[in-house]
């Protein structure tokens, strides 16, 4: 089974064709920069700033939405999770796609406090978990419809990307390995937004990436 992709650079345009600073794509944008400074400990420097940054990108990318536990809540909800993202050594930002393996047990650790600090036992926490991960650390795919459609199919039966754990993020892995070069390239090429044409902007992560190839993919067929 081959899973490499010739398709990666003119999925990718298709995404980017709709990145502009007043587009919700833009969201995800500005919740990286803020929560990648180099000290994460500033984190909660700005505790407002932090849970509204977050807040928004998550309602840009429809957690607010329907049944979401989140839509009765206000931004202050948010504080713990804050609290323990900050507390998380800076080496948590060093996680992605071409070292899953290897900080296999690290990812699940994180996806798990996050979980707990945030969403209710009774709550569905894949895509929202992931999301947020992806909008904090840029470590990991965000694991939505449209990406596990796209990736369910890629990997055809080998892996279905329902679950978090150490097979999604061998797999995820092992598509970065197999499609290295037109991911790292796009990763070199593609800046985030900085809010106001702020300075302040960062490259995005390979498994931002390849969230947009799998999203993009998944939005398409």
């Amino acid at each position: 089974m081959s899973i490499y992709r010739e398709d990666i650079e003119p999925v990718i345009s298709i995404f980017t064709k709709k990145h502009d600073p007043f587009g919700r794509y833009a969201s995800y944008d500005y919740c990286f920069n803020h929560f990648n400074p180099a000290n994460p400990a500033s984190i909660t420097d700005d505790m407002e700033k932090s849970c509204l940054s977050l807040g928004f990108y998550l309602a840009s990318w429809g957690m607010f939405r329907g049944s979401s536990f989140l839509l009765n809540k206000s931004a202050q909800t948010f504080v713990p999770l804050i609290e323990y993202i900050a507390a998380l050594h800076e080496s948590a930002w060093d996680i992605d796609a071409n070292n899953l393996s290897k900080n296999t047990d690290e990812i699940i650790e994180i996806y798990n406090n996050i979980r707990s600090f945030l969403i209710p036992v009774e709550s569905s926490h894949l895509t929202l978990t992931t999301k947020i991960m992806l909008g904090v650390f840029g470590s990991v795919p965000a694991f939505d419809r449209f990406f596990i459609e796209s990736f369910k199919n890629i990997f055809k039966g080998k892996c279905a990307f329902t679950s978090f754990n150490k097979k999604s993020l061998e797999c995820i892995n092992q598509f970065y390995t197999s499609n290295a070069m037109a991911i790292d390239n796009q990763a070199k090429l593609l800046n985030t937004i900085g809010f106001n044409n702020s300075v302040i902007s960062y490259p995005y992560t390979k498994s931002k990436v390849i969230d947009m190839y799998g999203f993009t993919k998944g939005l398409n067929t």
